[in-house]
């Protein structure tokens, strides 16, 4: 930490009474801390809020103390964020991300000087690869920060601060004490709607309508991360030698990957944060001159030739080849493999492909044998998904699989003729189903 801010880290120490009591801190001074700490904005939420219902039991899992939640945020430069040089907006991501991990540290020492015990996950990673392919982050920063009134989500899916807009990276410390007074959700969305987000998107993942194609997120933008990163060692492994391996991986695929690895996993695109004008701090060019604004943060990134990493007969696939002439789809594995049955479940509607449910009116039963026995409906209805625990309603098809044998055929493991002549894979319905299903996930 620098002297000037060391220093006035210790003003704050000092000035902070017990007033309140010693198991609840005084917001005041908490917030003080944190924006003097580097931190742009800040807010609080009580563990019980209903906010936090769906990562509460996660939370409490990696900090059982954990009483409050401290939200903050560290804003970036747009324009760093908007050049089509992805080196550059990776290297404000990352040194951006550092300086909230930094922020946390510092909050977290003033804590322990007061006598408060707090922790703070990462702003991105290291994270529990254990769980991996599942959830492997110990808080969900994003909903955190919406209940700490620091913005609301777009829709694209990021959080928009009302002066900052998207460009921001969030943080969150865990105490094991209450706060005097905790925030509020914001009245209003600052998402303007303006969907140049769904313009920008190299793979289609933000739809006009609303929904969001995880998976063509994930595979493309996350291409050197966790998933990306093990097709890429798969890749290695398959090659008979190094001119084999040339055939499947370029040298400025195996560049990238290197530059990832040494200085921090690149991010592909990010485009929807790059265009995106909301936010009092950056909303007054996309206001005075719209076409203009077009021109110079969204048509540079439309236009720009890059490869983009899609999976074979995907919604992804077909959307580049449609809408963005000088980007070639390169096809890669789907990395989305789950282990387990419940994973499985979870992970369909992050996998699912609209497009290629096109005309799909269908309702499975789904029960699992062996190590792992469930039973699900999965509905597959104008161009959604519904999946349920238990089996409701009159299926078209049922499916009756030993939990291994299907975790082992959707991970190219195991063959599906095989499985159904073991008969550890049984359908009840046409065969076409049991295709049509499999087109909706291609892998």
């Amino acid at each position: 930490m620098k002297l000037a801010e060391h220093s006035t880290v210790q003003r704050l120490r000092e000035r902070h009474t017990d007033e309140t009591g010693p198991h609840v801190l005084d917001a005041q001074w908490l917030r003080r801390l944190a924006l003097e700490s580097g931190a742009d904005d800040v807010g609080f939420v009580q563990i019980t809020r209903p906010e936090l219902d769906d990562q509460r039991d996660d939370i409490l899992r990696s900090y059982p103390r954990t009483k409050a939640l401290i939200s903050y945020i560290v804003r970036m430069n747009p324009e760093a964020i908007r050049t089509p040089a992805r080196s550059v907006a990776n290297l404000e991501f990352h040194h951006s991300g550092d300086e909230v991990d930094d922020i946390g540290r510092r909050i977290i020492r003033a804590l322990e000087e007061r006598g408060v015990r707090a922790i703070h996950p990462a702003m991105g990673f290291p994270m529990e690869m254990d769980n991996f392919p599942g959830k492997t982050w110990v808080v969900s920063h994003k909903p955190v920060a919406v209940a700490a009134g620091l913005g609301k989500m777009g829709i694209h899916r990021n959080v928009i601060h009302p002066k900052f807009g998207n460009f921001i990276l969030l943080g969150t410390v865990l105490v094991d004490a209450e706060i005097s007074e905790y925030s509020r959700p914001i009245d209003y969305n600052p998402c303007l709607e303006c969907k140049l987000c769904v313009a920008a998107c190299p793979v289609g993942a933000i739809s006009p309508e609303g929904h969001f194609n995880f998976s063509a997120c994930y595979t493309h933008n996350y291409r050197e991360f966790m998933g990306g990163f093990t097709d890429w060692v798969e890749h290695i492994a398959d090659s008979r030698n190094r001119f084999d391996y040339r055939k499947r991986v370029t040298d400025s695929e195996s560049a990238s990957m290197w530059q990832s690895l040494s200085f921090g996993a690149s991010y592909k695109s990010a485009y929807c944060m790059a265009v995106c004008p909301a936010g009092d701090d950056v909303i007054a060019p996309f206001i005075a001159n719209r076409q203009a604004y077009l021109r110079e943060n969204v048509k540079p990134l439309a236009d720009k030739e890059e490869a983009v990493y899609v999976v074979r007969n995907s919604d992804a696939e077909e959307h580049v080849a449609k809408r963005f002439p000088n980007k070639r789809p390169r096809i890669v594995r789907s990395s989305l493999r789950p282990r387990t049955v419940d994973g499985f479940l979870r992970g369909l509607p992050l996998t699912f492909q609209p497009d290629q449910s096109k005309g799909l009116d269908a309702t499975y039963h789904f029960t699992f044998t062996g190590e792992e026995q469930r039973a699900a409906t999965i509905v597959i209805r104008n161009k959604q998904i519904s999946v349920s625990g238990g089996h409701i309603g009159v299926p078209n098809l049922r499916v009756t699989a030993d939990a291994a044998t299907w975790l082992g055929f959707l991970a190219q493991e195991k063959n599906l003729a095989w499985a159904m002549l073991t008969r550890r894979i049984r359908i009840k319905g046409s065969p076409r189903l049991l295709i049509a299903f499999g087109k909706c996930f291609p892998s």
